[in-house]
């Protein structure tokens, strides 16, 4: 069923410390449970699974449940110790596990949405399940009665979702590559604002309370910082996965952000220091450098008597150039691009060797990712993905030993 893993511990990378192995498909959600050496697991395969490490070291199945639908998405709350399973079918099923987590009592079932739900979140001090779903829409419902509180829809499926407990604001990523920040009220909810910086789905999305800072993950491969509490607008950028960004989680103690993507990459951000905003892009009918016009400025062409060339922009300055005035490549950190993109040759005449040194550590995880999760206090990371493989790290080499708190990784 799970296998231990023996690997030697190497400086500043993550240690696999286990794999579980046992679902028979694609593992949709993973969380570790808090002060406890278990894990929960939800799987397309329509089990939920919990996991406690046993003396020999290998993880071993303490409860197994059969749904009647492929799980989708789960959330659990340890204080109270109660499990919400996300299905395919659009219900969210709410039950109660045992102490020793050996024993998983069904509560109710809540009849979220109509079809498969992609995020969930539980707030105790109101008593609300909410959640978004391929229906297109976020419902919030009463975990006393039962009952729908409230529903917003949207123009795509909504795919992601984070909430403010305090001010009762959600943030909703959706297929569009937009990001709703709602207020919810008790049976209504007002639209704040939409932010729009992405050029794929909004993958996953994570929210800071004490910094007010929203995180986004995308297909497009990149993480938007957005600062939120600011109220400035102002975003960072982060480029350096090779595939979509499917889940991210900042570190708010150690200013890191880890992010995870769907083909094995495991990025490390450093956030505390003075990073760059990403320029607009210019708009211009010729070369803003070369005077060059472009292939669509028809009476430039015409009078000079020359061939439009094709557009390109200098990631560093936002400059709309021509090829022959930005033939060079180079990465620039502390704006967030990671791996070499396009600059103009002005540009990367400014750039010194000091200024191409990395921001982020990056790791290879080896499998497909699709859900990550994290117990930032003793500096663990739980992944799952497609490969129905979910891996156990310790983090701490790359995020601080600090965090770790009795936990061994023998």
């Amino acid at each position: 069923m799970a296998a231990e893993i023996h690997s030697r511990p190497q400086s500043r990378r993550p240690v696999l410390l286990s794999k579980v192995e046992g679902h028979q498909d694609a593992v949709s959600a993973a969380l570790l449970i808090p002060k406890e050496d278990g894990v929960i697991t939800a799987g397309e395969d329509r089990t939920i699974r919990v996991w406690l490490k046993r003396d020999s070291g290998q993880y071993w199945p303490s409860i197994y449940h059969t749904m009647a639908s492929p799980c989708s998405a789960m959330a659990y709350h340890h204080d109270s110790r109660r499990i919400f399973v996300g299905q395919d079918n659009g219900a969210i099923m709410e039950f109660h596990i045992s102490e020793d987590f050996n024993k998983m009592n069904f509560v109710k079932t809540y009849p979220a949405h109509q079809n498969r739900v992609s995020a969930i979140t539980f707030c105790l001090a109101s008593e609300w399940l909410i959640s978004t779903g391929h229906d297109k829409c976020i419902s919030w419902m009463c975990t006393r009665s039962g009952s729908m509180l409230g529903r917003h829809y949207f123009t795509s499926w909504a795919s992601c979702l984070q909430y403010d407990h305090e001010t009762q604001h959600a943030f909703v990523g959706d297929y569009s590559g937009q990001i709703t920040l709602l207020k919810l009220e008790q049976n209504t909810c007002s639209v704040i604002t939409t932010l729009k910086g992405h050029e794929g789905s909004i993958t996953a999305l994570w929210w800071d309370p004490v910094q007010r800072l929203l995180f986004s993950g995308a297909s497009d491969h990149s993480i938007i910082m957005w600062d939120i509490g600011g109220r400035k607008g102002r975003t960072l950028l982060l480029q350096g996965h090779h595939d979509k960004v499917q889940a991210i989680c900042y570190i708010q103690l150690t200013r890191q952000l880890v992010s995870c993507s769907a083909d094995g990459g495991i990025a490390v951000w450093n956030m505390d220091i003075s990073r760059e905003e990403a320029p607009q892009w210019l708009e211009s009918d010729s070369c803003q450098k070369c005077e060059q016009p472009f292939f669509w400025n028809i009476k430039q062409m015409w009078d000079t008597k020359t061939i439009g060339l094709r557009q390109h922009h200098c990631r560093k300055c936002g400059q709309a150039v021509c090829g022959k005035c930005s033939t060079k490549r180079s990465s620039y950190p502390i704006m967030g691009f990671e791996f070499q993109v396009r600059v103009c040759d002005s540009c990367f005449e400014s750039i010194k060797d000091e200024d191409r040194t990395s921001l982020a550590t990056f790791h290879e995880g080896k499998h497909n990712i699709s859900h990550m999760s994290m117990d930032i206090s003793r500096g663990l990371m739980v992944t799952c993905g497609s490969d129905r493989i979910v891996k156990i790290w310790d983090m701490t080499p790359v995020v601080g030993c600090s965090l770790a708190t009795g936990f061994s990784s023998r």
